[in-house]
């Protein structure tokens, strides 16, 4: 069983929502990466997201595309990225790590030698950002042969036809963005989200985290009462941005930052969904 399986049906078993923190590696430079991912760790994450810098992420906003501009600043490659996660594998056995980027790093160096050395390294699972599920199969048995869960993302405007075919082959879980647009946009209509899970829900069993807009304790809250997850990325990485010149103070910053949605998720209530 995979380390994402075993760790999101154990919550489930709990009745607790997971907590999925992402930052960019290498962001605001690469000798903070895992200091930060051991601090999200100890804060409460239950999944990290640990995003490939590339510079063209067009799927993100201001925000995320400022830290792939620091994380490149520094010549952050994914290899280094790699490196990061074996590092933090040194004495994080648990919890898993899924790597966020776009297929250009990936085709740069092959699917197959990316795949076998992120395995090794301790990387649990992948998200491609412009991975097509109509192309997947290209991608897809490189990955899984290695034991690399392969997330997927589903939008407000994915039809019933889109759905269906993510979920023949996503694995570890299924990543709902929760609103038209780029990270790090404001509005959040948790009761679309909630009609469009129960839509996704018709044709999967995997967990659904919810991601875009999740910003604060109020948000993770209202969403991870609909949802088995909730993905905070911008609001960290913009206390990043804010602290990047005091890159020893950003552990305890970003932990003090994740530890009230951690809270707010394992409130009774919402663990009876």
């Amino acid at each position: 069983m995979s380390r994402i399986k075993e760790t999101l049906q154990r919550l489930r078993s709990q009745g607790r929502k997971a907590l999925i923190p992402f930052i960019t590696a290498g962001d605001p430079q690469p000798d903070v990466t895992v200091g930060l991912m051991h601090a999200l760790a100890g804060a409460g994450a239950d999944i990290i997201e640990l995003g490939v810098p590339f510079s063209d992420p067009m799927a993100d906003g201001p925000v995320i595309q400022l830290a792939c501009e620091r994380a490149l600043k520094h010549g952050t490659g994914l290899w280094d990225i790699i490196d990061m996660v074996a590092e933090f594998r040194k004495t994080d056995r648990d919890t898993p790590v899924v790597l966020m980027g776009y297929l250009n790093p990936i085709e740069m160096r092959g699917v197959a030698a990316f795949a076998e050395r992120a395995a090794r390294a301790g990387v649990d699972g992948v998200l491609i950002v412009d991975l097509a599920v109509e192309e997947a199969d290209s991608y897809l048995p490189a990955l899984r042969s290695q034991g690399l869960d392969c997330i997927f993302l589903l939008a407000p405007t994915s039809p019933a036809e889109r759905i269906a075919a993510v979920a023949r082959v996503a694995s570890g879980y299924l990543y709902y963005v929760s609103l038209k647009g780029v990270t790090g946009a404001a509005s959040l209509d948790v009761a679309s989200v909630a009609e469009k899970l129960q839509e996704i829900r018709r044709f999967t069993d995997l967990p659904l985290a919810v991601g875009f807009g999740i910003r604060d304790a109020e948000s993770a809250r209202a969403v991870g009462a609909v949802a088995d997850g909730v993905v905070v990325g911008s609001a960290l990485v913009a206390e990043i941005e804010k602290h990047q010149n005091a890159p020893s103070t950003l552990p305890g910053l970003l932990a003090a930052k994740l530890a009230p949605l951690r809270e707010a998720l394992d409130q009774k209530d919402l663990s009876s969904r």
